[in-house]
């Protein structure tokens, strides 16, 4: 039964680690998955048969720091796993002033909205021809809700 082992990596190398440990991964049987959750800086869960498993698939990979002995349990993780969906204050028709990224100081309408992925769709209002962007939830700010519109 495969089994949860924690690979330590340098912080801020942890998607370098996990290009390197993915392609290593689909060479090695019983390797089975790879998380790097956002909230664990400098770690990686591995599930695999065996702790020989991660360490041959860890070997020889720039930036990892070595590997927890003991296997972790699905419950010490589920936390970190599980998708909880934010409350999302921006509805599809308002208008937003777009604060960082290469559109920013730009008024879009929303045209769509992607709860997981933490995306909006936009169109840029002073655009010619509209074309739908998608950005990070956090690189807008409402300006002007759907409602107030109307009125």
């Amino acid at each position: 039964m495969p089994q949860l082992f924690i690979i330590k990596t340098v912080i801020g190398r942890e998607n370098q680690v996990m290009d390197f440990l993915t392609s290593n991964a689909k060479k090695i049987d019983g390797a089975y998955a790879l998380l790097f959750p956002h909230g664990m800086a400098g770690y990686i869960i591995m599930e695999a048969e065996t702790r020989d498993v991660v360490k041959e698939v860890a070997y020889r990979v720039p930036y990892v720091r070595g590997i927890l002995q003991k296997p972790i349990t699905y419950e010490e993780v589920a936390n970190l796993i599980e998708f909880k969906a934010e409350k999302v204050d921006i509805h599809i028709g308002d208008k937003v002033t777009i604060i960082s990224g290469p559109f920013k100081g730009e008024k879009a309408k929303v045209t769509r909205i992607n709860v997981q992925k933490s995306e909006v769709i936009l169109e840029l209002l002073e655009a010619a021809v509209p074309i739908p962007i998608t950005i990070n939830l956090d690189s807008v700010k409402v300006i002007e809700k759907k409602s107030e519109q109307k009125e």
